[in-house]
């Protein structure tokens, strides 16, 4: 490599080093990008590449610093490793330059972002390992206030219209009732966000994942503009759907059934129990197809 470890022990001046951490760093960030093997990134990442930290100190990439490069990158093998060697420290913090809030870990929040599905699901069987309360922490784990609204990954998955990432965390037990800043329910943001782009088959499928996961008196933000706007959501969202929502009609008996089916499934065989449900393969929400 053109660079050093010396160059950070040595002795040189503060401004050369940020330059050669900036190095350093871009040509790491390059590495995961280009999709370089394992083997290399790995040595690269613990003997020879630094990045600068707001404190004015060079730091090494720690493996959730990583994983993060590797989520933007769908690099799979990489992910894979960090997330099977090191599954604690993998989703632990970033530093402050990775993540403006350190209140937890970004990395299912970047996952739905990017529409890395597979990724997703390698970090929520990661965690299935974890404590309870520190599980759930990740499953629910709000975005920064001032930067992301305080919305957890299944706000995110709803508002980009993203259902098998809505599926996974619904099925690991991330929990659907949960507020962002603005007192808003993933049902909420996924609702706003129909009604700016209603021809969006993606979303219409989240939804009816969400109805699977719902409990019958769910609370919602929305649901009195639904009422006021009875013909356009009736429209936009197809009758059953609508008067379900409304509290008009109770659920379909498919989605008694579903919700009854699904609570039968554990985390840890969720998705690959989805295919033994005794349904035709037509009606069964989505086809996921991953690498256990």
């Amino acid at each position: 490599m053109p660079w050093s470890v010396r160059w950070v022990s040595g002795g040189g001046g503060g401004a050369q080093s940020q330059k050669q951490c900036k190095k350093s760093s871009f040509a790491f960030y390059q590495a995961v990008r280009d999709l370089l093997p394992v083997w290399f990134l790995e040595d690269m990442r613990t003997m020879e590449v630094f990045h600068w930290e707001d404190g004015g100190k060079a730091s090494v990439y720690s493996p959730s610093e990583a994983l993060l490069y590797a989520l933007v990158h769908d690099h799979q093998p990489y992910a894979r490793h960090l997330l099977t060697k090191f599954p604690q420290s993998a989703l632990a913090v970033p530093s402050q330059s990775f993540s403006c809030c350190q209140s937890s870990a970004p990395h299912l929040a970047m996952a739905v972002r990017y529409n890395r599905v597979r990724v997703l699901f390698r970090i929520l069987r990661a965690i299935q390992a974890f404590p309870p309360a520190e599980r759930a922490g990740h499953l629910d784990r709000r975005g920064c206030h001032r930067v992301e609204g305080g919305k957890t990954a299944l706000h995110l998955a709803c508002e980009l219209g993203r259902p098998e990432c809505l599926l996974l965390l619904l099925g690991h037990g991330a929990s659907p009732g949960l507020r962002d800043s603005s007192g808003n329910t993933p049902l909420d943001s996924l609702l706003l966000h129909m009604a700016q782009t209603p021809s969006a088959r993606a979303r219409l499928l989240c939804l009816d994942c969400l109805f699977f996961f719902l409990p019958g008196d769910f609370q919602f933000s929305m649901k009195q503009q639904l009422l006021d706007n009875r013909a356009r959501w009736q429209e936009l969202l197809g009758d059953s759907r609508f008067q379900c929502l409304v509290g008009s009609a109770p659920p379909s008996l498919f989605v008694g059934a579903m919700r009854v089916l699904i609570r039968t499934i554990s985390p840890e065989h969720f998705p690959e129990a989805l295919d033994n449900l005794p349904l035709p393969h037509f009606l069964k929400p989505l086809d996921l197809k991953l690498e256990s």
